[in-house]
């Protein structure tokens, strides 16, 4: 089993590495766009902000070869936001893989939104023995509207996409690196079940 995670310079990729570890499994940081391809998982991390991130992705040509990939790929926390058509943050264009466009909370309620919260109707595999209502760790002030490809979803002022999915790309706004033993069973349905 071949894990890569895209190292493209706006992820924590470390803390990644070291869940996929917890669960007895390797994986391999690169941006290497022949070592990306050869993999049989890959993992789409990103922190901090959607334009600038698009901007490393585009200079690397990661842009092009993500959207044409062919085994499974999970996008996490800002790596989703990049996987929708489009970000708010910064009029950022994503890679167009989720057909939805991600905006920012209202200024009703705390931005960003920093810390646990619950997941519910799920609707993958990727979440096979998780219980509706589990707690997974979010930071995060740009969210994913509900939509077809909605497979998990969460709420904050309003009810918005925690994970979406469609064919074999995921995402998940959620971080489950750090979502305890929630998050480890997540990763590990993504590892061994997709």
């Amino acid at each position: 089993m071949k894990i890569v995670i895209i190292n493209y310079g706006a992820g924590n990729i470390q803390s990644i590495k070291f869940a996929i570890q917890r669960l007895g499994y390797e994986a391999v940081l690169s941006h290497d766009v022949a070592e990306i391809q050869s993999a049989d998982k890959i993992i789409f991390p990103g922190v901090g902000e959607a334009s600038s991130a698009m901007t490393k992705l585009r200079a690397s040509g990661l842009d092009k070869l993500i959207p044409n990939l062919k085994q499974p790929v999970l996008g996490i926390c800002l790596g989703m936001q990049l996987m929708c058509h489009s970000s708010e943050e910064g009029n950022t264009k994503g890679l167009g893989i989720f057909d939805v466009d991600v905006v920012k909370f209202s200024n009703e309620v705390k931005v960003p939104q920093i810390g646990w919260n619950q997941i519910a109707n799920l609707k993958s595999g990727l979440f096979k023995d998780i219980e509706e209502k589990e707690h997974i760790y979010l930071v995060h002030s740009f969210y994913a509207p509900l939509c077809d490809e909605t497979i998990a979803e969460s709420e904050y002022g309003i009810k918005y996409s925690a994970a979406l999915a469609k064919d074999n790309f995921y995402g998940t706004q959620f971080h489950p690196e750090k979502s305890s033993s929630v998050g480890e069973k997540i990763l590990k349905n993504f590892i061994c079940g997709m």
